[in-house]
């Protein structure tokens, strides 16, 4: 059953899949070579193996095939999705073979992510195919504020538009083609480097680096971006407010009339000045330790 389900998502970009072709090479089980695959969205992949329709996806999939699911393996698979586990079923020409568990593993990096987000006042969201179960049981271990589960490729836009709603500012990220949409949808999209290209094309910010903690980074850059432009705006108007009057001789009465050379070196240092502060942001550390 591994190996067939390995030969159908060697062709497959999702981390599970990889985690499944991982496996079977962790057991040193045969390679099988699959023929036209597919990949069937929000449901799993098909694909022919030795000549065999192949098919490996969640509870959505055996639905909608009618594949019928012995009362042991039921029992057994509730199990695995009462504990947050995704489950997957491994069917041959209409007949189920069983099913595996499969779990994501949560980088040590989200959990320090997350944090820094709260600190900066920033609400946290999650859209995921996987099912309710599995995505209220990750969000609850991280610290994450909203699940919107069991969501299809096609509708993770329709997603961030809902988080949109009341005019909140939305910033996505994603790295797979299904992010794609969602990415351009959303007030900012943020792109993980290592993703495909139409989710890098689709997204305004790009992450060299697959660090969640980056994110963190981007926003405080932007933060303390825009903090140096208010304050290099509010100088040089405060500044000039001084300064023209005065170029202009409006002072002269009261005995204040700078030469034109003073003048100049004034407005110059008004210059040095907004660029000088602008410089200070190379103090801004973005750059998090690996864990």
């Amino acid at each position: 059953m591994l190996a067939l389900a390995a030969a159908v998502e060697a062709n497959s970009e999702h981390p599970l899949a990889k985690a499944i072709v991982a496996e079977a090479k962790r057991r040193n089980l045969p390679t099988l070579q699959a023929a036209d695959f597919e990949a069937l969205p929000g449901r799993g992949a098909h694909a022919r193996v030795n000549g065999k329709s192949v098919i490996i996806g969640g509870p959505l999939l055996l639905s909608e095939d009618k594949v019928t699911v012995p009362p042991e393996v039921e029992k057994l698979t509730t199990a695995w999705a009462s504990e947050g586990k995704t489950v997957l079923s491994v069917v041959a020409e209409g007949r189920l073979l069983g099913a595996f568990a499969v779990e994501d593993e949560i980088r040590p990096e989200s959990h320090e992510a997350i944090a820094e987000l709260h600190q900066l006042g920033i609400r946290v969201a999650m859209i995921t195919g996987d099912s309710k179960t599995v995505a209220d049981s990750v969000a609850h271990r991280i610290g994450i504020d909203e699940v919107a589960a069991e969501v299809l490729p096609a509708d993770k836009a329709s997603a961030v538009k809902r988080f949109q709603s009341g005019g909140k500012k939305v910033a996505m990220v994603g790295d797979g083609v299904n992010d794609a949409p969602a990415l351009a949808t959303a007030d900012v999209g943020i792109a993980i480097g290592a993703g495909t290209d139409v989710a890098i094309e689709s997204a305004g910010i790009v992450l060299v680096r697959s660090d969640p903690r980056d994110v963190v980074g981007a926003i405080e850059l932007s933060r303390a971006t825009y903090r140096k432009m208010i304050q290099n705006l509010v100088w040089a108007t405060a500044y000039n407010l001084v300064a023209i009057p005065v170029a202009a001789g409006l002072f002269v009465r009261w005995g204040l009339d700078l030469p034109m050379s003073v003048g100049a070196v004034a407005m110059s240092l008004s210059t040095i000045i907004v660029a000088a502060n602008a410089q200070l942001l190379r103090r801004l550390k973005l750059q998090r330790a690996a864990l």
